[in-house]
This record gives structure tokens, sequence and C-alpha cells, in this order.
């Protein structure tokens, strides 16, 4: 039912249509005069408003304006004994869902309240889809860290890209989170429900690859007893994340080509394809130009790859982000040893700023996981409990000595 505040100078026809309106379930509220309606609007959220249109110096027009800047979802049914075209195109344009002629004829009117009704449970279901959506679409970096300008950049740039298909590049130094840049790409994807499927293309020989990748037939090479789907059939409707794909042999480099080019990958031993849907990322801490020039990386994949190229810089790059990446990891590997830590000594933030980590967030995981194992539960963490991972330098004996 409706909160419904009614317009009108008249007292009979105030009294009428409350009556109607009452004894079909709605609740109301008066106002003889456009000033008075307006104070009311300003102090109530009406579903709809019921108005004259000739009121006292303030006309009914400027009751309906008055009720749309209030609130928008509030609808007006303008009432006339003056009726025109002109009159009614204006109310119309201005936002009224319905323009009556006086003596209202009670069926049009209840007509009307219905219609106002339905258009608003209609726009208040919009606008909850649309908050719905809004958060489907809101991009979730996941555990990444990003409060250095460059990685903010990344994560834009991970955002725009993520609800595409397009082939994604990623290269950076060994350790600085691609895998974690290509899982968020997946998560905020259309493809988020679908598989993830990582593989280090340099982990493996080139026959082993070949055959993780496409898979392979019974009887295909020794060892082949029975068929076997490659990642590519098992990432159909996801993504699959090629990581070092630089240490890919050129053979192999040909048939990923011809897979990302027709979307079709033939088993090892197979005479007939298979189609395939997958979005491919690739990663690498290899300069692919580089090795383009030395025949290495064939340079028609690497443009196949880098449709979107993105760059992870080095931790050494984005000091800002040291500090915020080890209190994040501090806090998330004590509470998983179940133990109570009290922050970083002020000697451990300078350690950590001046160290240039090689080893990027993976050695910064490492260094944060011994030191919690290592300090003492009563005391902030130390320099020295960080000594045994940070490239071996004692730390510790550094900064006693100033």
């Amino acid at each position: 039912m409706a909160f419904i505040l009614l317009v009108d100078d008249q007292s009979s026809m105030r009294l009428t249509l409350t009556a109607l309106l009452k004894s079909a379930g709605h609740t109301l509220a008066q106002a003889a005069t456009g000033a008075d309606a307006i104070d009311k609007i300003s102090k109530n959220d009406f579903d709809c408003v019921i108005t004259d249109l000739k009121l006292d110096t303030i006309s009914g027009m400027d009751v309906l304006r008055a009720a749309k800047t209030q609130n928008p979802q509030t609808e007006v049914i303008m009432l006339t004994g003056y009726g025109s075209i002109e009159s009614a195109v204006a109310a119309m344009k201005a936002g009224a869902i319905d323009y009556l002629t006086k003596p209202v004829d009670t069926e049009e009117l209840m007509l009307a309240l219905a219609r106002a009704q339905e258009r608003q449970q209609l726009k208040s279901e919009v606008a909850r889809l649309r908050s719905v959506i809004a958060k489907e679409q809101k991009f979730d970096p996941g555990n990444i860290v990003a409060t250095s300008p460059a990685m903010k950049e990344v994560l834009e740039m991970v955002a725009r890209v993520a609800p595409t298909d397009a082939t994604v590049l990623i290269q950076g130094e060994s350790g600085t989170g691609k895998e974690l840049i290509a899982r968020a790409m997946h998560q905020n994807s259309k493809r988020k429900d679908g598989p993830f499927i990582p593989i280090n293309c340099g982990a493996l020989p080139e026959n082993l690859l070949e055959s993780e990748l496409f898979g392979h037939v019974k009887g295909a090479f020794t060892g082949a007893h029975q068929n076997k789907k490659g990642l590519f059939e098992e990432a159909d409707g996801g993504t699959l994340f090629l990581d070092e794909i630089g240490e890919m042999s050129p053979v192999t480099q040909v048939k990923l080509l011809r897979v990302l080019q027709d979307s079709e990958v033939r088993r090892v031993g197979a005479n007939l394809g298979v189609k395939v849907d997958v979005r491919v990322v690739a990663a690498t801490n290899k300069r692919l130009q580089e090795r383009i020039k030395n025949n290495e990386f064939r340079e028609d994949l690497y443009y196949r790859l880098q449709v979107i190229p993105i760059y992870l810089p080095a931790l050494r790059e984005r000091k800002e982000e040291i500090l915020p990446l080890v209190n994040h990891y501090l806090s998330t590997i004590s509470s998983k040893m179940n133990k109570p830590l009290r922050g970083l000594s002020k000697e451990s933030e300078k350690a950590l700023l001046d160290y240039s980590w090689p080893g990027n967030i993976r050695e910064l995981i490492n260094a944060v996981e011994r030191a919690v194992i290592l300090c003492r539960e009563d005391e902030p963490v130390r320099p020295e409990d960080f000594a045994l991972t940070l490239g071996g330098t004692i730390l510790a004996d550094r900064y006693n000595q100033n």
C-alpha cells in the first residue's frame, strides 16, 4: 500500500478522495495549499502525490517539481478542472505519471494509482539490480597490496582488461607477484566460475610440457597408456596461466601459436583437433625482445601474447609498499601461527626499507615468515629476526653499531 499526499484547496474533494483511498488500504496526508504541500513533501517520503493543478499562489506544477526534486521515485498524479492539452503536456514533461480532469472518475484514479505503484516498483527493482551489478563488477584485487602510483596503475589496467577475453602478457622480475595479478584478472572476469590453471613452462622438459599443455592419445609415445586431456582442455571456459613463457622451446612455441590462432588444440598423436574456449595469460621474467633478436622466441607469438602488456615493477622501485606489505604478511602469518606480535621496531622498519629485495615479494614473504618464527612475543620484531633471510646480512650488528 502507498503513502499518499493529497493536495486540493476544496475540502469536499479532499474528504471524498481520502475516504476512497483509505478504504483501498492506503495511508493519507492532506494539504490545502501549495505551500503546505511543499512543506510536507520536505519532511516526508511519499510514494505518490495527487495534486490539483490550480491552487493558490503556489501551483500544482510547483508541487510536482518539489516532489520530484525531493525524491525522483515519488510518482505524481495531476488533477484539474481546467483541462487543456498544453497543461497536460507540461505536467507529463515535468514528470507526472497521469493527468485527470475533474470531476474525477474514481475508477480512472485507482487505475492511475495502480500504474504509479507498478512504475515505482519497477524503478526500485531496476535500482536494486543496478546495485547488484555494480557490486559484481567492482574490481576485487584479492590479496594484492597496492599503495604506490605504479601498482595502482597496474591494478587500474587489470580492472579494465579483466572483463574482456584479451590475451595478456605480464612482465616483471621473479617474485613480483605475476600469478597474483593473473588470478585477480581471472576472478574479476566473466570466466571467474571456470577453472584457473597455472603452469610453469620452465619447470618441465619439452616433451612433457607439450603433453601437459595439449594432452596425448594412447600410444602416442612410450608410457602413454591412455588418452589424456591437456591443460588447454582442462581450462575450457576459464583461464590458463602460462608462467615463464620465455622458457618455452621453439617447437612448443609453434604449437602454442596455432592454438591461439585457431582456438583448437590437437593432442600429441591425434589426427583431429578439439575446439577450446580458453583465455591465456602469460608471464615472463625474461626480456622477450632480446630473445627474439637471438632467435630464441618467435616474434609472431610475442605479438599474439602481448595484446595487452602489463609490467610489474620490482619491489625496490616501489619502496613505499615495503612496510605495508610486511605488516600485511606479519598479520596474516602470525594469525595462522596463533602468535601475537607487537609490530615492527623502528630499526626493523629502516632495515627493511634499506634492503634491495632482489627476490621481491616472494623473498619478503619468506623473510616475514622467518621473522614471525624467531621473534619474541613480548617485543617488537627486531632486525635480527630478519637476519637469516635478508641476503645473509646481519642487520642486528649493523644497527647496534649506529
